[in-house]
């Protein structure tokens, strides 16, 4: 008796075991990050993969008192909720800022209390439509307010219909229907309800009132129509059961999460990992809604032909690692943004590539044109994309649009300079600017535009190759190589040039000049973009010297200090944070530079480095990113180094090897075929690489093709506490 009550225990543990195992999605937690170290924060976005509609709370971040109501869509990320919903007791109709406590957020849903307790409201989405489920206390009655910023309202009965302006051309509408009749329906005014059903202008609201004490909402949204945003919840939701509806997300979520299948020893390893993952899947987001689509860039609804269109998408930020992440992980997804891309170009009626595609349209923001990279990655692994389309737009930004950041216009005299000189000339000291299209604020950013125009050029480089157009190849690939001319020897920095050929003399390139370092570079200060050139790592190193010099420069960057008060250094470079010497973690440029090493025989030193950087600045914890994480561009190098490898050069089908941080990890392709992982005895102080097997052969190069793992099989890491220098060498 006493032998079948032990195992019946036993057995009964191991149930209770088996049924707390953690999915893929309950390592997710949003809230790493959602206090920022200076900038934005990153925010604990609710949104179904790629999906149009997405919220996260009405709060600047997690310590903010108060919630500006519910979110109904943010529509560009890092932007507020477009329409304004409200939950209150009685005759409160007002959009004031409420009380909340006990919330809990999932990548597909959240919960929590208002107004002291008061009202409890939760929240489940797809991807176009979403339902709210409130509990109102007390004798009141349940009060619900719909608000639009810049547009139209209208109740009628248990419906809400809105639009809101986001700017001249693009709207955004929703509708939204109660489960019961209200007691009474109006427009609001100043904070009273007055009769009527509609009203236009701006901060305009309406209201229901309800005496029951439990109110289900759900609603559609569009960027085409009432109608459509209406056509799009009843396509998607049938019925009020939110519990089905965050099941239905939570399912979407582990399979989609669930293609990398991580084992490791630190909970709080695979929490960053998984977390990290699904901040890759915020942008872009795709607008179409029953085979049509709105687009800013002409302002028109077109028909998707079956091929869904994306947008929202900062290139900049996310051509490093993001895109090649979605290659390898989503390449139908990956193939659609770029045949999104080659949309925009034609409607905006340019044929220029985008740079900041927008749900408003292209914003033109940062600098350099790296769309551009994004086609040639993608050809170069063999996506299918139009080739000749993606030369037409991508030779188009080059050439036909300026150079100058935050820009749209068509090229100037500093182009014409740049194509002639090979490099953006920099203003003297005292000398005012004299090109039209240079941006106020921004400046030129001469040595950041030189360097990011050559890997462009590179890149189109690789696209015309791809076409058989071998001068045209040529032309650019010499065009990439001008940045020799932009490296002073003497102190073996890329240092700006006057348009006379000079050097800008007594620049300190710890705090070079302008607000951001503009004047000269962006956003960093000099050391960052010594190493900015990925696409010819081999000729980099050749300037230095060679590679134990080079490797002296990197070594030197990690342990140079600031030089000066934290106060004054982040006044100066607010980008600049996530330091490790004068290295910047938070800022995109430097993602690929630990890895360089690995180009000068010093792999253990990219196992040192990449380790660090994953253990100082991506934490579970609410500062756990260093800096604005621009939805997927700077989590992707997160993914990709927990991984134990890291795309350097988008362009080029490889990648260079890091320090693998989980013992098992399995990716389920794209092309259905699966990659393993495997580090043997790895932990946080064995991350260096003994050896290491491809398929059973010995690999002694830090360094895999994209092919090797397209193809599927096994690489295997033996790992130690101690670096194997030779190793990679």
């Amino acid at each position: 008796m006493i032998k079948r009550i032990l195992c019946l225990g036993l057995a009964a543990l191991m149930l209770a075991s088996c049924s707390q195992k953690k999915e893929p999605v309950d390592y997710v937690n949003p809230y790493i990050g959602n206090i920022s170290h200076l900038l934005v924060p990153t925010f604990p976005t609710i949104q179904l993969p790629n999906s149009m509609l997405r919220v996260y709370p009405e709060r600047a971040d997690y310590t903010s008192e108060y919630l500006n109501g519910l979110p109904v869509i943010v529509t560009n990320h890092r932007e507020r909720s477009a329409f304004l919903l409200s939950a209150t007791l009685g005759d409160r109709f007002s959009m004031v800022p409420v009380s909340y406590d006990n919330e809990h957020i999932t990548p597909y849903s959240f919960d929590v209390d208002l107004a002291d307790g008061a009202i409890s409201a939760r929240y489940a989405l797809s991807h176009q439509s979403a339902i709210y489920s409130l509990e109102f206390s007390g004798e009141e009655l349940s009060t619900v307010t719909m608000g639009s910023k810049e547009g139209h309202i209208e109740v009628d009965g248990n419906i809400f219909r809105a639009s809101q302006k986001l700017d001249d051309k693009t709207t955004v509408y929703v509708y939204m229907e109660a489960d019961k009749s209200p007691e009474a329906c109006g427009i609001v005014r100043s904070g009273l309800k007055f009769n009527g059903s509609t009203l236009r202008g701006k901060n305009v609201s309406a209201t229901m009132q309800f005496k029951e004490k439990t109110v289900n909402l759900r609603y559609g949204v569009s960027f085409i129509s009432v109608e459509q945003a209406e056509a799009n919840l009843r396509r998607e939701i049938k019925d009020y059961d939110i519990d089905k509806l965050a099941a239905e997300g939570r399912k979407i979520w582990n399979e989609t999460l669930g293609r990398m299948e991580v084992q490791g020893n630190s909970e709080d390893d695979l929490t960053v990992f998984y977390t990290s993952y699904y901040r890759t899947f915020e942008r872009p987001i795709c607008m179409s809604e029953d085979g049509r689509y709105w687009s800013a860039f002409d302002g028109q609804v077109h028909e998707d032909g079956g091929v869904p269109f994306y947008t929202d998408d900062w290139i900049w930020d996310t051509y490093r690692a993001a895109h090649p992440l979605r290659i390898l992980m989503d390449r139908d997804v990956e193939e659609d943004v770029l045949s999104s891309y080659l949309r925009m170009a034609e409607q905006m009626g340019t044929m220029w590539m985008p740079t900041f595609p927008e749900v408003t349209g292209d914003s033109r923001r940062m600098n350099s044109n790296h769309s551009i990279a994004t086609f040639a990655d993608a050809i170069s692994k063999g996506l299918d994309v139009d080739k000749q389309k993606a030369y037409e737009a991508a030779r188009g930004a080059l050439k036909e649009k300026t150079l100058a950041p935050w820009c749209g216009n068509p090229a100037g005299w500093l182009d014409k300079f740049f194509w002639e000189k090979g490099y953006v000339p920099a203003l003297r000291e005292g000398e005012a600017e004299n090109d039209p299209n240079v941006h106020h604020f921004e400046k030129r950013q001469p040595v950041a535009v030189s360097l990011g125009t050559y890997y462009d050029c590179f890149c189109m480089g690789v696209i015309c190759a791809s076409l058989g157009m071998e001068e045209e190849a040529y032309y650019y690939l010499e065009q990439s190589d001008r940045f020799y001319d932009l490296f002073r020897q003497d102190t073996k920095f890329f240092h700006p040039k006057d348009r006379d050929g000079k050097w800008i003399e007594n620049l300190d390139y710890d705090f070079p000049g302008g607000m951001g370092a503009r004047e000269y570079y962006d956003e960093n200060n000099a050391w960052v973009y010594r190493w900015d050139v990925q696409h010819n790592i081999k000729g980099l190193i050749e300037l230095f010297g060679g590679n134990e010099e080079f490797v002296k420069e990197l070594d030197r960057m990690f342990a140079k200090p600031l030089g000066r008060s934290k106060f004054e250094f982040f006044a100066k470079l607010p980008d600049h944070t996530g330091n490790v010497g004068q290295f910047s973690m938070a800022n995109e440029p430097s993602m690929h530079v630990p890895y360089l090493y690995d180009y000068a025989g010093y792999a253990w030193k990219t196992q040192k480095r990449v380790r660090q950087m994953l253990k100082t600045w991506f934490r579970n914890d609410l500062m756990g990113v260093p800096g604005d994480e621009d939805g997927g561009g700077l989590t992707s190098f997160v993914v990709f180094s927990s991984l134990g490898f890291y795309p350097v050069t988008p362009g080029m089908p490889g990648y260079a090897i890091g320090s693998p941080l989980f013992s098992k990890v399995k990716m389920h392709l794209t092309n259905g075929k699966c990659f393993e992982i495997v580090a043997n005895n790895v932990s946080d102080d064995n991350k260096y690489i003994v050896s290491a097997k491809l398929n059973g052969k010995p690999l002694d190069r830090p360094f895999i093709s994209h092919e090797a793992i397209m193809e599927g099989g096994r690489l295997v890491f033996e790992m130690s506490d101690k670096p194997n220098k030779e190793w990679g060498k």
